[in-house]
């Protein structure tokens, strides 16, 4: 080559760099300046910048930029969308490797067509195929009406992608404006859910809820973060903002492996772990006194470091993730200071799917006991209670991860056992000194049993009394269950963190083989 070709070719590559950079500027500005300004007075960040503050520094590398729709009616022919209405790519978030999708409001509404939708189902798709996370952040008006059937044959095609990967890697979805329709249905398929508080998310929003039934209610009570936690269970955490959405997603992600065939990364500890004296204070021992059982998980894990999920939803089960000696474990206990603890409907599916999710990645159970049983009535019975609780029964029995179980202080009837209890295959039950594991409480045992000593005594009330407690001391504490091996120990509450934290170092090799089938048939 000639030194004029030389120059000439420098000159061209020259050009087509500037062009290529020209373009890429052009397509990172996404709708344009305006809508990106209107898009921060209304104080959301754009789909790059929420991407900016989920993801390691300099981490993240964009996949399918130039991306276009093929649709030519309604007037789309030659119409330029950025990216496609849908940014996708693959980052880093603390050194991990995750994929992701997420929406462009400036871009039509972030209004999800054929070829958005094969954006993300293609990163669902590499996400699975390199054991990654993946994370969706929403932000979209919904469906590209102007492309009719191929925008909902797009929406399939992310379900589906949601299905194949479902315990396979994990997949959190953040969503940080509307979401509506049936868009709505592919975080609904995630593992997580958090929402802002400026995001909606609904099926039918609330115009159309009024033309067809006459009701009269708002977006935010409709599809707000708190009513969609609180009521209907879909949102697990709630965030202030896209940043605060971020930061919890990043904190989520810490406690979770990258896929099913890992374990959660395991933090710096220490190997002296002390009994906490503090335990034998935090619980009554008067069964009836309410308390709030995070105080006892705070003491048991790590730092006090303890991420709760769906707080405000059957707040009657506390669920979340903690660490001990620096790995990670689930959280599952019941929750005195509201209903009793009782388990009823919500409680138990809230809690049989934390279990399913724990058991799908890996992650050890410790289920801290202190339940007078399931919540009577016709409503709970109306409401199918016998079919929900037969879902955490499920969930219980069919997990293979370490289980451990702690009987605090009462455990009574179905919901003993439900509670991972040694016949769901615990690997360990322990119980507290003043636990009581029965049929009943004492003064409804009392009552059937003793009846008719109480209707014959002159002062009835102390006969009462005193059987109740001769039936509290002969079948109610522990000792009972300890002698038929349905409990393993007794301990001191101030033992229970060294306990757990042995038992757990003892089974972290479990193995345990199941009867080869497709899947078992959870009572949903």
């Amino acid at each position: 080559m000639t030194s004029e070709q030389d120059t000439g070719n420098q000159k061209t590559i020259a050009k087509k760099v500037a062009e290529l950079e020209a373009r890429r500027s052009e397509l990172e500005l996404g709708g344009g300046k305006d809508k990106i300004d209107r898009h921060h007075a209304a104080g959301s960040l754009t789909a790059r910048e929420r991407i900016a503050k989920l993801v390691d520094k300099d981490s993240f590398d964009e996949i399918g930029m130039f991306a276009q729709h093929r649709a030519t009616t309604f007037g789309m022919a030659g119409k330029s969308l950025p990216a496609d209405g849908v940014v996708t790519g693959c980052a880093t978030i603390d050194g991990r490797q995750v994929h992701l999708a997420s929406q462009d409001f400036t871009v039509a509404g972030g209004a999800a067509g054929e070829t958005h939708c094969n954006k993300i189902a293609d990163a669902l798709s590499l996400s699975l195929k390199t054991g990654s996370p993946f994370v969706f952040i929403n932000d979209s008006g919904g469906a590209r009406v102007q492309e009719g059937i191929d925008s909902l044959a797009g929406y399939a095609r992310v379900f589906y992608s949601n299905v194949m990967l479902s315990g396979s890697v994990p997949q959190i979805s953040l969503i940080c404006g509307p979401c509506a329709g049936g868009a709505a249905y592919s975080p609904a398929l995630t593992d997580f859910i958090i929402q802002t508080e400026a995001a909606r998310m609904f099926i039918t929003g609330p115009q159309v809820i009024r033309q067809v039934t006459g009701e009269n209610v708002t977006a935010e009570e409709l599809g707000g973060p708190h009513s969609q936690m609180r009521y209907s269970g879909v949102v697990h955490l709630i965030a202030k903002d896209d940043a605060d959405a971020a930061m919890l997603c990043r904190k989520l992600l810490s406690f979770l492996p990258s896929n099913n065939l890992e374990d959660p990364p395991r933090l710096p500890f220490s190997s002296r772990v002390r009994p906490d004296p503090v335990l034998n204070q935090v619980v009554p021992t008067d069964p009836k006194v309410a308390y709030d059982v995070r105080a006892v998980i705070l003491r048991i894990v790590d730092n006090e470091d303890f991420l709760e999920i769906q707080p405000a939803f059957a707040p009657n089960i506390v669920i979340g993730f903690g660490r001990l000696q620096g790995r990670t474990v689930g959280i599952v206990a019941n929750q005195p200071c509201a209903m009793a603890g009782a388990l009823d409907i919500d409680a138990s599916d809230k809690a049989a799917r934390f279990v399913r999710f724990l058991n799908a990645f890996n992650i050890p159970i410790i289920t801290l006991v202190d339940v007078p049983g399931f919540l009577p009535g016709v409503e709970q019975e109306r409401g199918g209670i016998i079919r929900h609780g037969a879902k955490l029964l499920f969930a219980y029995s069919a997990a293979t991860v370490p289980k451990l179980t702690v009987v605090m202080r009462k455990a009574y009837g179905g919901a003993y056992i439900a509670m991972c209890s040694r016949g769901l295959g615990a690997d360990r039950v322990v119980a507290w000194p003043m636990a009581e594991i029965a049929v009943m409480g004492a003064e409804g045992a009392a009552e059937i049993v003793f009846r008719r000593e109480i209707d014959s005594a002159e002062d009835k009330a102390a006969k009462r009394s005193e059987l109740v407690n001769d039936y509290r001391e002969t079948f109610s504490n522990p000792y009972v269950a300890a002698g038929r091996r349905l409990v393993d120990d007794i301990i001191e509450p101030a033992q229970t963190r060294p306990y757990l934290a042995r038992a757990l170092e003892s089974l972290h090799s479990k193995r345990e083989l199941r009867p080869q089938k497709k899947h078992g048939l959870i009572p949903l």
